[in-house]
């Protein structure tokens, strides 16, 4: 987690408050990152853009790419949040093993978070919070159950889809740490997991 414009501390903050039952390990560093420590663990957390620094510096490697693709379809899962969608447009490998990427968004305004009727939505309400509007180029084999509505548009905010064994799902809001801390989105996120 933690890139250039996604401070760290938000995910690790809004996760430790999803509920005790879990844990979780962070890797901000991508130096220590190696694809035994993922096989650790049955599901992976992305929470990070794919840039590193303001020259747009990358980490997702050809071969981190790989690892991941390889990871998910043995049967584990992958789940991105928020940023965890942005800068892997031209990352062939993990953009279509998330089914979709992050295109652009409008300043930071009031969100509307509208849950589909869905295993993964219960118990949860619609709820208006300021964040991101990420908007989204999304593909049409995944299953959407949350979506975003703002004054700039609707747009689909939590998809899901199965790759080989494996189970990949994606949340899109997320930037403050507000909405990680929102009831509802905690909700949403201990569903996923």
């Amino acid at each position: 987690c933690g890139d250039v414009w996604h401070p760290a501390q938000v995910p690790k903050t809004g996760l430790e408050e999803v509920d005790e039952r879990f844990s979780f390990d962070f890797i901000e560093d991508v130096a220590n990152w190696s694809l035994e420590h993922m096989y650790r663990y049955k599901i992976i957390i992305l929470a990070k853009a794919n840039t590193i620094s303001h020259s747009d510096e990358h980490w997702m490697t050809p071969d981190i790419e790989r690892s991941f693709d390889s990871y998910v379809c043995a049967g584990n899962s992958l789940l991105a949040i928020h940023s965890g969608s942005v800068g892997y447009q031209d990352n062939s490998i993990l953009r279509n093993l998330l089914g979709g990427t992050f295109v652009h968004h409008p300043e930071q305004c009031l969100v509307t978070i509208e849950p589909k009727h869905d295993p993964l939505t219960e118990g949860i309400e619609p709820f208006v919070i300021k964040d991101e509007h990420y908007f989204m180029e999304v593909d049409q084999n995944v299953e959407h159950f949350l979506h975003t509505r703002s004054e700039h548009g609707v747009q689909p905010a939590g998809w899901r889809r199965t790759v080989g064994n494996g189970r990949v799902c994606v949340l899109t809001p997320g930037h403050n740490l507000e909405v990680w801390l929102h009831p509802s989105y905690k909700r949403v996120i201990r569903n996923v997991l």
